[in-house]
This record gives C-alpha cells, sequence and structure tokens, in this order.
C-alpha cells in the first residue's frame, strides 16, 4: 500500500473531477515517466501522516480535503463499505483518490517548509505508532522513524512547487 500525489492545474482539475478515468490514465502516465508532477511517500504514507497529526497539521496530505467520489456513510472497514468499494469504476487501488485545493496545497507547501526530519520525529515513542496500529509497522525496529522521515524533503519540494504554480494535487492510496 502506498502513498501518491499528483500535481495538477486548476483545469487539469476540473477535467478530472468531470472524468476521473482520465485523471487515472493521466496519472499513471505522470507516475510512469518519474514526473516532477508526482509524488510518493511509499509504506510510509499512514506514518508519516501519523506524525503530521502528532505536530497538529491541518491539511491531510494522505487523504485529501475534497473527495471525487463520495463515500456512503457507513463503517470503513464494514461489508457494507467493502461491497460499496467492488462496485466501484474508480477505485485507485484502495478506494477511490481525493484532492488538496490549491489553496489547501498553498498552505500545506507553508507549513511543511517549517518542519525538519529530527522536528517531524522529535520525542516520539515507537509505541504510539503501535498502539494506533499505523500501518506498516513494527515501529520497534531502530530507524523506523527516521525511514518515515527521510521523505520529508521530497514532499516539502513537492508542495513547495505546486504552491508555486498554483496546482491542485490529487491523493490516493494503491
Amino acid at each position: 500500500m502506498n502513498g501518491n500525489w499528483l500535481r495538477v492545474s486548476p483545469d487539469e482539475l476540473a477535467r478530472a473531477r468531470a472524468d476521473l478515468g482520465w485523471a487515472y490514465e493521466f496519472a499513471m502516465a505522470q507516475r510512469g515517466d518519474n514526473s516532477e508532477r508526482w509524488a510518493g511517500t511509499d509504506k510510509a504514507w499512514d506514518g508519516f501522516d501519523f506524525l503530521l497529526d502528532r505536530l497538529g497539521f491541518e491539511i491531510p496530505l494522505v487523504s485529501g480535503t475534497e473527495r471525487f467520489v463520495e463515500l456512503p456513510d457507513v463503517e470503513p472497514d464494514s461489508d457494507e463499505m467493502f461491497d460499496f468499494l467492488e462496485s466501484l469504476e474508480d477505485d485507485w487501488g484502495y478506494g477511490p483518490p481525493s484532492y488538496l485545493t490549491p489553496a489547501d496545497v498553498a498552505t500545506a507547501a507553508a507549513r511543511l517548509a517549517t518542519l525538519t526530519e529530527d522536528g517531524l520525529i522529535r520525542g516520539v515513542d515507537p509505541q504510539e505508532l503501535v498502539r494506533a496500529e499505523i500501518y506498516p509497522g513494527p515501529w520497534e525496529r531502530p530507524g523506523a522513524l527516521a525511514w518515515v522521515a527521510h521523505y520529508l524533503p521530497g514532499v516539502q519540494s513537492f508542495f513547495g512547487a505546486a504552491a508555486r504554480d498554483g496546482a491542485a494535487v490529487i491523493c490516493w492510496l494503491d
């Protein structure tokens, strides 16, 4: 399970909202080219999200702030949710994508710019991640938190460039 982001212009976001199939093909083409418009955190997405939440980061970088597809109001791990996701045409791996608006991206980029790798993990007890059942674990092994933190410079660069371009960001797990 990997966390992914795709930087898109406002016009491309509008097209994606109208045609999520086009957006998927566009995202896969950008990802395959190792484009500067695509970034990811590999399996560190949940740990990265947890560490940002712990610091009071208000923008949900991994899950996005806006949905392309409305999800039913049921328990996330329920049979009803599983059946709904199975019926989706717009499943990008682990459900449909979501997105961050250009304003969200600008806010996130400004806040990310103030962080350091050490600051992201300073004072974190790996048991916090274990208790919260953060994917992928195990968090007790040496270097596990540093592995998550090493993604920070790339994330800062990606969101900084997106903010400078006035771009939105599509978010998904696969």
